[in-house]
């Protein structure tokens, strides 16, 4: 495939990937964060500071770390047990509530989607199928934005079938549209004149955002099929939000469009995000910064949420997206939120939770404590940023009634808001392991950063939690606690940015292209404690890479080669779920769905579940084990270096409805 002038003049990331990486995942997903300075620039933590505080290192082994940081990294992680062993090929049964054979790696430039042998795939819904009644049948050639606001989205990210009227039949998908890629979604991408490429920026617009479908299946072991449905609904720019929480009001969320500070159209970038104890959904707003033209000045705390790109042209559809228009500074104040839906209630408007605080939200996950506080955990999706958790005032009622569920509906609407410090215990004892503490931003309705109002704390939480110094991390996406154990588990998918000056035990490797999984266990299963001890549960690569020190934890048979974990699932037994994104630029594998057990004698054994076709991530994974069958989202399929509108890279999901890729929900489940 060849490149034309311009396509190259767009994507900045060229030549700076890794792998068979596609520039535009690069350009498409975060505006090219890598060719731009880091947005944390606060040095919150520094290697030499965590070994210093460490009780249990001596002040020998101190010198050695602190004069050696990244020789010292890699000679302890091979201590802990890098597992020398070929990918796993034709492994035996895996453990849990159903079993299947690992498959093999699959080359990153085969388009397929493969499963194990014994099992099917089937697509549910793909970008540009009718969700509104009224809408439209898909036609890529003649897409509109009036058409696309009725009509299931792009890039699907989050994805979940919730059961509807307690029947095991009849279900409500929820699915975000994180971003989208335009030069592989509009035969005249790039040819159109000046009020094409605005229809095709318009049509772009109302491709994000979120969708709810109502599906149906003949029994257990059919696939869920969409049906017009009253339920049905797009969330688009033009969706009104509900601002909510201690900072509702406030002056900084206060526009020209709603000088009450309590309103917001839209949302976008959605990411991750998770079904609630109470039936709704929540959703991540991450890299949102890439629709706005910057300032001709960026603040630092502009700055510090990537509010310095030229933006996509957006502003010239509307005017808000246009920060050079100091009318619209506080536009970006209304997005970077957890946003609540209730699928069942089409006519309620979504939440934007201020309480929450906001940053790049990978998205957030809930678990009721003991104490029937409702916790969230959280994670800034960025390069050396930070791991968060929310403990709500008020406590769940269980129950199926209206009033409890309507009462549970407030939880994140009020309560206490924690980042996480991360101490290492040394390495001589082989593992990286430690404590922890959840340091306070805002408790008890107080601000606990110096300098900074509740609702300071709240709108500007990077830059407050910068002042706290906590442990900055290698891009914590997704975060989930096991229904299990309630032990908490944290992707941290890659940072090739972190040097051996920025090392700490729990980010141990400089140039971190494979990424970690780490381990957490608040300390008397006390979700709502502000202690925690931790270790690395994996440290990612290809186990035959021996440039590459991995451990997974602590198995030290056959494993499939893994890298770059986004996002996490578990099935009934507690088994971690593990979905990949960057595997073609790390390892040369397509991306796809892992097995971890995380328990018992098989801890760490890595197995392949599936993998998504070329180009794609593998997104939103659900393990309905109990049911039978696997649910994910197949993100931007075909996003291959050189692929375009014309000259696709990939025909997913191979329906013969489009010549090129369309994003979609799959389920998975026994042939």
């Amino acid at each position: 495939m060849t490149l034309t002038p311009e396509r190259r003049t767009l994507l900045p990331m060229l030549g700076r990937t890794h792998g068979t990486r596609s520039a535009s995942v690069c350009h498409w997903k975060c505006a090219d964060a890598c060719t731009r300075p880091d947005e944390n620039v606060s040095g919150a933590e520094r290697f030499v500071d965590v070994v210093r505080r460490s009780a249990h290192v001596s002040a020998s082994r101190r010198t050695v770390l602190g004069s050696s940081a990244a020789g010292a990294a890699l000679a302890a992680l091979s201590v802990a047990g890098p597992v020398a062993a070929a990918p796993g090929r034709g492994g035996a049964a895996a453990p849990g509530t159903f079993g299947f054979t690992a498959i093999d790696p699959v080359p990153a430039e085969v388009d397929r989607f493969t499963v194990p042998d014994g099992w099917r795939w089937e697509t549910i819904i793909s970008w540009g199928d009718p969700v509104e009644t009224g809408a439209p049948a898909f036609d890529a050639e003649a897409q509109t934005p009036e058409k696309q606001k009725r009509q299931f989205g792009y890039n699907n990210d989050y994805l979940d079938i919730l059961p509807l009227a307690g029947s095991d039949r009849r279900g409500l998908l929820v699915a975000n549209h994180e971003y989208t890629n335009d030069e592989l979604m509009f035969p005249d991408y790039a040819t159109a004149d000046a009020a094409g490429k605005l229809r095709n920026t318009e049509t772009a617009m109302y491709a994000h955002g979120m969708s709810v479908v109502e599906v149906r299946r003949r029994g257990p072991r059919d696939a869920w099929k969409p049906v017009r449905s009253r339920y049905n609904r797009r969330i688009t720019l033009d969706t009104e939000f509900v601002i909510d929480g201690p900072a509702a009001g406030s002056p900084l969320l206060r526009t020209s469009e709603d000088p009450t500070g309590t309103r917001a159209y839209g949302t976008l970038n959605n990411c991750a995000g998770s079904t609630t104890p109470w039936g709704t959904v929540l959703s991540g707003e991450e890299n949102v910064d890439q629709y706005f033209s910057k300032p001709a000045v960026p603040t630092a705390r502009e700055a510090r949420y990537g509010l310095t790109s030229a933006g996509r042209g957006w502003g010239a559809v509307q005017s808000r997206f246009d920060l050079a228009n100091e009318g619209t500074r506080n536009e970006p104040n209304r997005f970077f939120w957890v946003v609540e839906v209730d699928p069942e209630d089409p006519t309620a408007p979504p939440v934007k939770h201020t309480a929450m605080g906001r940053f790049k939200h990978e998205g957030a996950s809930v678990r009721i404590d003991a104490s029937g506080h409702a916790v969230a955990y959280m994670g800034d999706d960025n390069r050396f940023d930070y791991l968060y958790k929310f403990v709500s005032r008020d406590t769940f009622r269980p129950g199926p009634s209206q009033a409890a569920r309507r009462h549970n509906t407030t939880l994140l609407s009020a309560g206490d808001l924690y980042v996480a410090k991360f101490d290492g215990d040394g390495t001589e004892d082989g593992v990286y392991d430690g404590t922890g503490e959840w340091l306070p931003l805002v408790v008890g309705g107080r601000s606990f950063v110096p300098g900074y109002s509740v609702e300071e704390v709240l709108v500007f939480t990077r830059n407050a939690a910068d002042v706290v110094q906590p442990t900055a991390m290698d891009r914590p996406e997704d975060v989930e606690p096991s229904p299990v154990t309630g032990y908490v588990y944290v992707a941290c998918t890659n940072n090739t940015a972190r040097t051996a000056a920025r090392l700490d035990e729990a980010n141990p490797r400089p140039a971190n292209k494979d990424g970690h999984v780490v381990e957490i266990i608040e300390d008397g299963g006390d979700a709502t404690g502000t202690t925690f001890t931790w270790n690395l549960v994996l440290v990612c690569g290809d186990p035959d890479d021996p440039s590459v020190p991995t451990y997974f934890g602590g198995w030290q048979g056959e494993v499939s080669p893994i890298s770059c974990p986004d996002n996490v699932a578990f099935d009934a037994a507690g088994n971690l779920w593990v979905s990949t994104d960057g595997q073609p630029g790390s390892i040369g594998y397509n991306d796809g769905l892992f097995l971890v057990p995380v328990s018992g004698p098989e801890r760490g054994r890595v197995q392949q579940f599936l993998a998504v076709p070329t180009g794609a991530e593998t997104c939103g994974p659900q393990v309905k084990s109990e049911d039978g069958y696997v649910l994910v989202a197949v993100q931007h399929p075909g996003d291959f270096p050189g692929a375009s509108y014309a000259a696709p890279a990939s025909t997913f999901p191979y329906d013969g409805v489009f010549h090129g890729p369309r994003p979609s929900c799959v389920q998975v489940l026994p042939a």
